[in-house]
Order: C-alpha cells, then sequence, then structure tokens
C-alpha cells in the first residue's frame, strides 16, 4: 500500500531521527523475539525426533508412555530416563543407567533395531519462566554457566522470566493504551466539538470518575473474583481513558470554528464525518505527546502493581515481581541489577520511539 505524501514526508521525518529510528530497530528486534519466547526459553523440546517420528512438545502433550516410559503423565524432558528413552527408542535400560546409555547411543556402542536413533532439540535456554532449577545451593543462586543471571528465590531461572516478562509488559501496555486511547479520543471529541452542556456534564463526570481511588478498586475486585492479566487491562483501562480526553477536548476546542470546519458543515458534511476526517488529523500532534507517558505508565503501573503483590498471579512472569525479590534478597544483587537494566532499556527505547513519532508528526520539525 503506498502511503500519501504527507505520511511519506512524516515517515522520512522519523528516519532521520537517528536516535528514534535505532530505538524502533532495537525494540521491534527485541520485542519480536520475545513473541517467540518459546522457542528461546522451554523446558520442552522444540523438536523431538523419537523411532523415526518428528514431534514438537511445546504445543502437543506427550506422556511418558509416548516414548515408551511407565508414567501417564506429561513426559519431564529434562530428566535422563526420558531423554534416553527418546534417544533409544523407549529401551528398558534408561532406567537403570540413562546418562551412559545416552552417551553410548550417541557414540554408536549401543544397537537400535528397526528404526534410527531419536534426537532432542532444545531452545538455547533449557528453563520456562516457572521451571524449577535443580541445582544444589540455596536460593537465590548466583549467575552461572547453565543460569546466565542466576536464580530468583524459588529458583527459577532469571533470563527465562525476563524475556516472557518484557513480552507481557510490552502487550499489556499497547493493549491498555490502545483501548484506553480509543475511549479517551472519542470523549475528548465529543466534550471539543459539541461544547455547551455536553462539554459541562462531561467534565463534572471525568472529575467524579478520576477522584475514585483506582487501588481500593483493584484490591477489592481481585479479592472477589481473583487476579488475572485480563481483569486487570479491563480496571487499567476503565481508570486510564481520561489520560488523553483533555488534550483532545483542548484541540477541538479550539479548532471546531475554523474556517473549514465551518465550511465542511455548510456542504451538509456530518458531524462524525467533521469530527474524525478532519479535525483529529490536526489534534494528532498533541495526542501522540501523550503516548510515551501512556506507553511508560502502563508498564509502570502493572510494574508496581506486581511488586506491592496486587497484580498478576505470583506464578506469572511479571518484571514487578522480580523487583520485589530483588528488594528482599539484598543478598542476591544480580536480582537488582537485572530488574533495573530492564526497565531501563525498555523505557528509554519507548520514549525514544514515540518522541521520534511526535516530532513526525509536527509539520514545524524537519531534520537534515
Amino acid at each position: 500500500m503506498r502511503l500519501s505524501p504527507l505520511n511519506q514526508r512524516r515517515w522520512r521525518n522519523f528516519r532521520k531521527n537517528r536516535r528514534a529510528y535505532w530505538s524502533l530497530v532495537i525494540f521491534s528486534v527485541l520485542f519480536v523475539l520475545s513473541l517467540f519466547a518459546e522457542f528461546l526459553a522451554n523446558d520442552k523440546p522444540i523438536l523431538v525426533s523419537y523411532r523415526g517420528e518428528v514431534r514438537m512438545p511445546i504445543f502437543s502433550f506427550y506422556s511418558e508412555r509416548d516414548f515408551g516410559g511407565d508414567f501417564a503423565t506429561e513426559a519431564t524432558y529434562r530428566y535422563p530416563e526420558v531423554e534416553c528413552l527418546i534417544v533409544t527408542g523407549g529401551l528398558e535400560e534408561c532406567f537403570d543407567d540413562p546418562e551412559a546409555l545416552v552417551e553410548a547411543a550417541a557414540a554408536g556402542a549401543v544397537e537400535i533395531e528397526g528404526f534410527e536413533r531419536g534426537w532432542v532439540l532444545w531452545p538455547p535456554i533449557r528453563y520456562s519462566y516457572d521451571t524449577i532449577v535443580d541445582i544444589p545451593g540455596v536460593a537465590p543462586s548466583p549467575p552461572s554457566d547453565t543460569n546466565w543471571l542466576g536464580t530468583d528465590d524459588t529458583k527459577r531461572d532469571v533470563v527465562a522470566r525476563v524475556i516472557y516478562g518484557f513480552r507481557l509488559s510490552v502487550l499489556f501496555a499497547l493493549i491498555v493504551v490502545t483501548l484506553s486511547s480509543i475511549v479517551g479520543i472519542i470523549a475528548g471529541a465529543v466534550q471539543g466539538f459539541f461544547g455547551g452542556w455536553t462539554d459541562l456534564l462531561f467534565q463534572r463526570f471525568i472529575e467524579i470518575w478520576t477522584g475514585v481511588p483506582s487501588l481500593y478498586v483493584i484490591i477489592i475486585l481481585f479479592a472477589i473474583l481473583g487476579r488475572s492479566f485480563w481483569l486487570l487491562v479491563f480496571v487499567t483501562v476503565i481508570f486510564g481513558w481520561p489520560a488523553l480526553t483533555g488534550v483532545v477536548r483542548a484541540e477541538f476546542l479550539r479548532a471546531r470554528n475554523f474556517e473549514y470546519v465551518r465550511a465542511a458543515r455548510a456542504l451538509g458534511v456530518g458531524n462524525w464525518t467533521i469530527m474524525f476526517r478532519h479535525v483529529l488529523p490536526n489534534a494528532m500532534v498533541a495526542t501522540v505527546t501523550m503516548l510515551p507517558f501512556l506507553v511508560t505508565g502502563a508498564i509502570g503501573t502493572l510494574a508496581s502493581l506486581d511488586f506491592l503483590g496486587y497484580g498478576l498471579p505470583s506464578s506469572s512472569p511479571s518484571l514487578g515481581e522480580l523487583t520485589r525479590q530483588a528488594k528482599q534478597n539484598l543478598q542476591a544483587p544480580w536480582l537488582g541489577f537485572t530488574a533495573f537494566f530492564t526497565f531501563a532499556i525498555l523505557l528509554s527505547l519507548l520514549v525514544f520511539i514515540f518522541e521520534g513519532v511526535r516530532d513526525a508528526f509536527d509539520p514545524r520539525k524537519t531534520f537534515k
């Protein structure tokens, strides 16, 4: 699809802002990688070849019996016995000395009749965000060859939790900002365009609504309904939509009596068409200016609630919960450093990107 001349100029301005452009590139790479977190950090293999059949455990359930074992529960692929069953095709000797049998099969010292030797393709990190790492010592354990950033206070791999937590935080922020922006822009447009009693009554409602203590409401709802991702999104949206209303309202109040608006009315153009086809594009600079604050604010809200214990369930891969663990385990500085640098990099990239978007929409800004 070909961009209009106006959008082409905006894209050129954005690309000339090198800090914003490279922040977008870096953030896009990190976010796309996090979308495939199951392929980067997982306690299940990506691919398994068993008796000539290729399987994908990250998408399908396979019990230990499916690999020649005894149990009907899901196979624990990190156990040497399960890996031995896969490699050897289900030999009963795997339960005697699995590690030695795997090495012997790899060296060709074990005969496997009727089919090829199996194999297992693991992700780069062999732990998911909720995997308990079986290593000696007390938790949190320091960084090592297998746990690059150490483990938390329940011996879960920190790198895996950061990858999943990064994805969760960004998706939460994007969903919340998109929904709250839609509601806030519509509300501000109606206030500013129609004015009068509509504006007056809407303003009084917003003043009452913003005075409601959102934290108390979240605590009450979570106590009744339980903690969940979508409930937190819903509560954040219903309390976050007024953030854009004031800016959009001011732009519509300023522009509703401009000549092009009067001309459109004289030609019989409908109010909603004038509002969103003619007035709103001119109000986008002020609207986009608020987006960095909304996105970073949504991520900060999620992290703050998780830090206080009123956010997502404790089993969720939350960056705020990692920050709380850092506060509770000062003897494990790797937790604090990881949380700090993750938030610093994420929020800095987002702020630089939206600053570039804001400047690209501003007709007064030009880049050489």
